[in-house]
């Protein structure tokens, strides 16, 4: 997308994101984080991460500019796709998120429970490498990834360059798949407790 600006008469065009699929995760994590700053410090960093205009011109950018530009790029992320994306590319692999979570181990679970209470943000990475993992074998729609390895340093790095917009599809899809698993895991927990208290 382009932006222009005028500055001292003169009228230069810069280029912004065109869709939020643009932004990588760990542009995003960088976005996340520059929301603990004002709201100036916020709007200028999030400006400079998501377009070619240099610091010094952002840093002498009209307010109305900036309304408009952070304007821009919030009605990006509002349109962005919500789908999940079961199969994606990452610096030219497939990755598949995991076919069936209904199957999901007590590991991946553990860790993915552990990564979660620690702080999700942090830990994007972590989650999308136990999500979404290489494909190993693929006939039409169905798919098999590896096998889980405890050992994601290397996959997590690589998640970094997933698109923020797989990255937030995958969690809302996660994250209802992970209520209605804590229900079901209590409610079995209850039935269970109430057949040993009548044994």
């Amino acid at each position: 997308m382009k932006v222009k600006i005028k500055k001292e008469g003169k009228t230069k065009t810069f280029n912004l994101i065109k869709k939020w699929s643009d932004v990588t995760l760990e542009t995003w994590l960088k976005l996340i984080e520059f929301e603990k700053g004002s709201k100036t410090e916020e709007a200028s960093l999030t400006i400079e991460a998501l377009s070619n205009i240099p610091k010094d011109l952002v840093k002498e950018l009209a307010l109305a500019d900036v309304a408009q530009i952070m304007g821009l790029i919030g009605k990006l992320q509002e349109e962005q796709d919500s789908l999940l994306k079961r199969l994606i590319i990452v610096n030219e692999i497939e990755y598949g998120f995991h076919p069936n979570l209904d199957d999901i181990t007590l590991g991946e679970y553990a860790d993915i429970e552990t990564y979660i209470k620690a702080g999700v943000e942090m830990h994007l990475p972590d989650l999308m490498a136990i999500l979404y993992r290489p494909i190993k074998e693929k006939k039409n729609d169905i798919y098999i990834i590896e096998t889980y390895e405890r050992e994601i340093r290397m996959r997590e790095e690589e998640m970094k360059q997933m698109s923020a917009e797989q990255v937030q599809s995958a969690l809302v899809f996660f994250y209802d798949f992970a209520k209605v698993l804590s229900e079901t895991l209590q409610l079995y927990l209850m039935e269970r407790q109430k057949g040993m208290i009548r044994q």
